[in-house]
């Protein structure tokens, strides 16, 4: 388990418990172990949306800059044309480049994106299956 469980002090003689106190203590114990195990979740995902947003915003950044490289190679590839071709078909011929490397970048981040798997709480799902597990393994004694 993963020390979310708040343990009642042991009671010196448990054969004097109902049936009843003993199935209320369980669903309290349950109940704070899913409370524990929330809050776990809560705070994981916290934790990687924060360090998404940081890491978004600096690719947001190195695109502004990369997009102020790509003009300027544009403009010098047309240039370079031109000296071969009118400005007009220079613009023409680099325009369909881009395009065709557009496409392609597209259909690789299209794949890439469809192999991503969800993003989820692992270790909560891990320490939840924990949990399960130790109850199972309590109601069969």
């Amino acid at each position: 388990m993963t020390g979310s469980v708040r343990h009642r002090p042991y009671e010196a003689d448990t054969r004097q418990a109902s049936v009843g106190e003993l199935v209320k203590q369980a669903s309290e114990q349950l109940s704070d172990v899913v409370r524990g195990e929330m809050r776990l979740a809560q705070a994981e995902m916290k934790e990687k949306g924060k360090r998404a947003g940081v890491g978004g915003g600096m690719l947001g950044g190195a695109a502004l800059f990369g997009l102020l490289a790509l003009w300027s190679l544009v403009v010098a590839a047309i240039a370079a044309f031109a000296l071969l071709l009118p400005v007009w078909a220079s613009a023409l011929v680099v325009a369909g480049g881009l395009a065709l490397l557009a496409g392609v970048t597209a259909l690789a981040g299209k794949q890439r994106l469809g192999s991503a798997t969800p993003p989820k709480p692992e270790r909560t799902l891990s320490s939840v299956k924990a949990d399960v597990e130790a109850v199972r393994e309590g109601a069969h004694r």
